[in-house]
């Protein structure tokens, strides 16, 4: 960061009065940012924003205990000392599928077949793998034993109610987004995106994209500055010099002229980014 001679505040073919490092240029940068206000957006926006505040969940996840396992639900005492050569049968009184429980209660010796994620049903404490079952008609043999809780995800197990999930200025990656979806979350609190103006200036300048022909050049720095703008969080301001919607879409480029170049610095926007006419030369108006 350059600034100008005192006297004048015109450097063309002057110079500049004195330099800035970097590093004190980022002090500055610092003194004058401050947080954007909040904003609540669709989930399925979020990715990819700030976290503008804590989030703790207002409930347990799972809200049920259910199985982690295809298999069986049952008691576990009813397993005890079974195995390959010591066979338990056990009577199979119904099934439990996910969004479709079974409603009775398990009692001693009886068994539910049972799928990942289908709620446990009551009396039963445990799930047996299918692995370790030898099914028949109306019964199971069980060829192997489970403990209270072996392969069943309890209440709360995953998010507990009233726990934080994720911390206030975290940037919300995809599998964020699945945790606040499984909280019940469909509108979340982020920072707001800064606007950013984009400044391109130059007589020689076509648009992006354009074919260079002499004596005028192609911008680059425009749609450069453009996707480092969007990569980084920011909004890319396109406004034409005039302040009209639409401009182009890699930056307002504006012609070696003071005033229109001081028109375009003066519009909207959080964060203005000027590329070009920054040095000494006569048509170097933007310092």
């Amino acid at each position: 960061m350059c600034e100008s001679t005192p006297r004048s505040g015109d450097v063309r073919m002057r110079g500049f009065a004195r330099r800035t490092t970097v590093a004190d240029a980022l002090v500055w940068l610092d003194e004058q940012a401050a947080r954007l206000a909040p904003q609540t957006v669709p989930l399925a926006q979020s990715a990819g924003r700030v976290l503008a505040r804590e989030v703790t969940s207002p409930v347990d996840v799972p809200c049920f205990d259910r199985s982690m396992m295809d298999g069986f639900a049952l008691r576990a005492a009813d397993t005890q000392g079974a195995s390959a050569y010591n066979r338990l049968a056990l009577e199979v009184v119904g099934e439990s599928l996910p969004g479709r429980p079974f409603s009775a209660a398990v009692r001693p010796g009886q068994a539910v077949e049972i799928m990942t994620g289908a709620p446990m049903p009551n009396g039963a404490n445990a799930v047996l793998p299918v692995e370790l079952v030898e099914i028949e008609a109306n019964r199971i043999l069980a060829q192997g034993e489970v403990s209270p809780g072996k392969h069943v995800s309890c209440i709360g197990e995953d998010v507990a109610a009233g726990s934080a999930v994720l911390p206030a200025g975290r940037l919300l990656r995809p599998q964020d987004v699945g945790v606040l979806s499984s909280i019940g979350m469909n509108e979340v609190p982020v920072v707001g995106r800064p606007r950013v103006r984009i400044i391109i200036t130059g007589n020689e300048l076509l648009p992006a994209g354009s074919k260079p022909e002499p004596p005028r050049i192609a911008d680059a720095n425009g749609p450069m500055l453009t996707a480092l703008v969007e990569r980084d969080g920011g909004l890319a301001a396109g406004r034409d010099a005039g302040g009209d919607a639409g401009g182009d879409a890699c930056g307002d480029i504006v012609p070696d002229e003071p005033e229109t170049i001081l028109r375009t610095m003066r519009q909207q926007a959080d964060v203005v980014l000027i590329s070009g006419g920054s040095s000494v030369g006569r048509e170097d108006h933007a310092p």
